[in-house]
């Protein structure tokens, strides 16, 4: 890991090295002592600032949150028909999560086992039961296959999308854009989902 001098530590980097060790190490595995040799500075001087490795915790996983939940306030998530709300919900939760992927990863990571994962799950549960809904709306529309449940079509949408952060990895030698994994995603996911339109019958001269 790369030693953040203190000439340039701030608590923006603090919270970008916190992340980067819980990672590495998984929360429960990180002492305050790898925090403050991974960020090159003091634990007083990180005590300064927060309470304590939970604290960093939970500014880590809100930044997750926030970007998810804004999604769900942009215009495309909330005008027009259904199935285009989701679609663009899924398009901008595969982006959302690669531009923040550090701090998404953490948050996919917890385990319940602090009163901060444990609200960061529940949070997390509130977002996929929004994002479910509103496939159950497009599913009344007739825009989704009725032989597939909602609940398991949520579940497996959601499956392609949080795999990603086990291999993007942004910047390495011909990786794909950000552009162009969300858009791959979408593709993907509803040519299963959506409904197909019936081919005309050659044969048919009504």
């Amino acid at each position: 890991m790369t030693m953040v001098k203190r000439d340039t530590y701030t608590p923006e980097s603090l919270l970008a090295v916190a992340v980067e060790v819980f990672n590495e190490r998984g929360y429960d595995g990180t002492s305050m002592e790898h925090l403050s040799r991974a960020a090159g500075i003091s634990k007083s001087s990180i005590y300064h600032h927060v309470k304590g490795k939970e604290e960093l915790l939970r500014r880590a996983i809100s930044r997750a949150l926030d970007g998810l939940f804004g999604i769900l306030q942009e215009p495309g998530a909330r005008e027009g028909r259904s199935i285009e709300r989701l679609e663009y919900v899924a398009r901008r939760t595969a982006e959302v999560l690669m531009e923040e992927l550090p701090y998404v990863t953490l948050l996919l990571r917890v385990r319940g086992n602090t009163d901060t994962e444990r609200w960061a799950m529940e949070r997390r549960r509130e977002f996929d039961h929004q994002v479910a809904d509103l496939l159950k709306r497009a599913a009344a529309d007739g825009d989704l296959r009725a032989d597939v449940d909602a609940r398991l079509a949520t579940r497996l949408l959601f499956g392609m999308i949080n795999s990603i952060v086990e291999w993007y990895r942004p910047g390495r030698g011909g990786a794909a854009g950000v552009d162009e994994v969300a858009e791959a995603v979408v593709r993907t996911a509803f040519a299963g989902l959506r409904v197909t339109p019936l081919e005309p019958d050659p044969n048919d001269r009504s």
